[in-house]
């Protein structure tokens, strides 16, 4: 395919994303404007910054940090902590154990900043409720979410957003879940949600539409950049086995 295609398919795409997305309208005009420059710019300076802010995103970046030091980072974290147990410290020691998936600890490490100032801090909340997934405590991760809300209209954070509709799934309120991935398959920046989205469609019967939801997926694979193809291999590769 010649590269001019190419390079209007990908300002298409970017487009397109930033309308559904909410972002700056300017931006339109400068991926159009400027074919390739502009697409490239719009990627560094807005895709990127949230790709590494999810799940997905983090975890590519520590994989290739971790295949050189696999604990470096949980060390440091721990000695800092030693040296001065603040909130900050407190934090990064506790996204360390949930790297590791040491629930029990991080979840104490969380608890113990949830006071005075930072009683309702989102992030913390957030971080305290990812905890309690891991450990089974489903009843507790919703009250904390619907905390989060109730304290912090305001807070915006699709991985937030994603805990609370997987933790409503294990709850067994299906409908209400399904209502929630279908929110987050409109704006979430990868295939996760989309795909348990899908899955749960199927375990309910409703096999036509979860493969609607298989087959978007493998569209936007398509027409997106190769890295997305990376950042997402483990969705797009249980996508493909559904619809193989």
């Amino acid at each position: 395919m010649p590269l001019v295609i190419l390079v209007f398919i990908m300002q298409v795409v970017l487009v397109v994303h930033v309308m559904k997305t909410g972002r700056d309208q300017k931006w339109i005009w400068i991926v159009m404007m400027l074919p390739g420059a502009g697409g490239l710019a719009y990627i560094l300076l807005e895709l990127a910054p949230d790709l590494l802010a999810t799940r997905q995103g983090r975890n590519a970046s520590k994989r290739v940090m971790s295949t050189l030091n696999p604990n470096k980072e949980f060390n440091t974290a721990s000695l800092e902590y030693e040296r001065s147990s603040t909130v900050a410290n407190s934090v990064k020691l506790a996204e360390e154990c949930l790297a590791k998936d040491r629930f029990s600890e991080a979840a104490k490490l969380y608890r113990g900043c949830l006071t005075g100032m930072n009683e309702f801090d989102p992030d913390i909340m957030f971080g305290l409720a990812q905890s309690e997934y891991g450990l089974g405590n489903h009843t507790k991760v919703r009250s904390l979410l619907d905390t989060v809300i109730e304290k912090n209209p305001d807070y915006k954070n699709q991985e937030a957003h994603l805990l609370y509709a997987m933790n409503l799934q294990q709850l067994g309120d299906v409908e209400k879940a399904l209502e929630e991935y279908d929110v987050l398959a409109g704006y979430y920046s990868g295939p996760e949600p989309t795909y348990r989205y899908a899955m749960l469609l199927k375990e309910q019967g409703k096999i036509a539409k979860a493969n609607q939801l298989f087959e978007s997926i493998m569209r936007t694979v398509e027409l997106s950049p190769k890295y997305y193809s990376s950042l997402h291999r483990e969705w797009i590769q249980l996508t493909k086995k559904e619809l193989s």
